[in-house]
């Protein structure tokens, strides 16, 4: 592992030359290597915003996403690098995260060829779960839900608030800000707001801000397109605002719509910490959409925006009219991680679950913490299955084993970084809402 006198030296050295591509990806791969997941994801972020098309700062902003939890971002990350492209590893990291997706068939291709490429990257304990996997009900919906890579044509989702488990006050905050306006458009035409704008969700990893986005499309019944920065971000100058604006203009051709950037922080950054101009301007361009290019271009668009790290996103995007409300997505209490077991063991067959002791065991956990203990515990029921030849029921005894074998995330990190900025960067209260959680107090 590296030390922290080594981390430190190379951060000062990167930033006396912040646009040093190898210096920046090699003080990433060291964050990454000592566990400092925030900090690993936001140096390859920097290192894709110098070079958008870079296979290797793609790959390691996909292996955090993975370590995070997060496999769909982590497929995002290495869209643009094909099958036998990249570095080898790239191959392997999407194995991991289509095998978390349930694709096992595509997770099995994609490992055979990237060990075919390095021999060194062969994993037996890797290759024994994807020979003994197969495909899980609990999956199959989520799968079937999402527009993502391995099933491009779901635009129109089925999930919907019931699908979300616990955080009443922050679906009251979307339906009155993003639903409603839609649904009910006389009454609030008789006040002078018409339906569109935008919010920002905003919390530790994991913690269901992205099933949030979705549950919203759903429960409107819009159409939902997902952002990610592969979709945006290219290596020539001007093309990045060109895919912006494109990717606006197919929102509002389709309205009412919900249009979600996920981790937005990597398109709306602070300008004050850009090097170079041609990404002020990508900034530039995305305020000048939220803001319409015409009267009323953007309404019926629903703009939602989800980010690990809202501190770094810039201050302009939260004047009134574009990102005005912040939602706060909190990791889940004791009632919600009930809740939101009980819903991921829905479509599995059950014994007598004692929901309630399993949340107790879990303090900490997000909801990608307990959809992990769940996919644990399936897993070795259906090994013990097909074993015996015939359906066996989950038990409480079950998942509190998986529970036992899976460590929480990244809220403990992230709540440490997010004190830091309550504590001292908070003069215009935009961050109060995180101060329960932190102990502190409203000034």
């Amino acid at each position: 592992m590296t030390d922290r006198g080594t981390l430190d030296a190379l951060r000062q050295a990167v930033q006396v030359s912040p646009d040093n591509l190898p210096l920046r990806r090699h003080l990433a791969e060291q964050l990454l290597s000592a566990g400092l997941l925030m900090d690993a994801e936001a140096e390859f972020r920097a290192a894709l915003a110098l070079v958008p098309g870079d296979a290797e700062s793609a790959t390691g902003l996909a292996e955090v996403f993975l370590r995070q939890g997060k496999s769909g971002a982590a497929l995002a990350a290495l869209e643009r690098v094909a099958a036998g492209q990249g570095p080898p590893r790239a191959g392997v990291i999407v194995a991991r995260a289509l095998a978390a997706e349930g694709d096992v068939a595509a997770a099995r291709l994609r490992y055979r060829e990237a060990v075919a490429r390095d021999v060194s990257l062969a994993d037996p304990v890797f290759e024994a779960e994807l020979a003994n996997s197969v495909p899980s009900p609990i999956l199959d919906e989520a799968v079937a839900n999402v527009a993502s890579p391995l099933n491009p044509g779901a635009d129109r989702l089925r999930t919907s608030f019931a699908d979300v488990a616990g955080m009443e006050q922050v679906k009251q905050s979307l339906r009155m800000k993003l639903l409603l306006p839609v649904q009910q458009p006389e009454m609030f035409a008789a006040y002078g707001r018409r339906a569109g704008g935008g919010v920002l969700l905003y919390g530790p990893p994991g913690c269901g801000k992205t099933h949030l986005a979705r549950a919203a499309a759903g429960e409107l019944g819009a159409d939902f397109i997902s952002v990610g920065l592969s979709d945006i971000l290219d290596m020539y100058v001007g093309s990045s605002e060109r895919n912006l604006h494109a990717t606006f203009e197919r929102a509002r051709r389709n309205s009412p719509c919900v249009l979600f950037f996920d981790e937005v922080d990597a398109l709306a950054a602070r300008r004050s910490d850009m090097g170079q101009a041609h990404n002020r301007q990508i900034v530039n361009q995305f305020l000048a959409e939220m803001d319409g290019v015409e009267g009323g271009a953007n309404e019926g668009v629903l703009i939602l925006a989800a980010t690990n790290a809202p501190w770094y996103v810039d201050a302009a995007f939260r004047r009134p009219g574009r990102f005005d409300q912040l939602v706060f997505v909190p990791p889940p209490d004791a009632a919600a991680r009930a809740a939101v077991l009980s819903l991921l063991c829905r479509k599995a067959p059950l014994a007598e679950v004692d929901f309630r002791m399993i949340a107790e065991a879990t303090e900490g956990f997000t909801g990608a913490d307990l959809k992990g203990v769940v996919d644990r515990a399936v897993e070795a029921k259906l090994q013990d299955a097909i074993r015996v030849g015939r359906l066996l029921p989950l038990s409480t005894a079950d998942l509190l084993g998986a529970a036992r074998s899976v460590r929480p995330t990244a809220v403990a990190e992230w709540m440490a970084t997010a004190r830091n900025y309550v504590t001292y960067s908070n003069e215009s209260g935009a961050w109060d809402d995180l101060l329960p959680w932190i102990g502190g107090r409203r000034r």
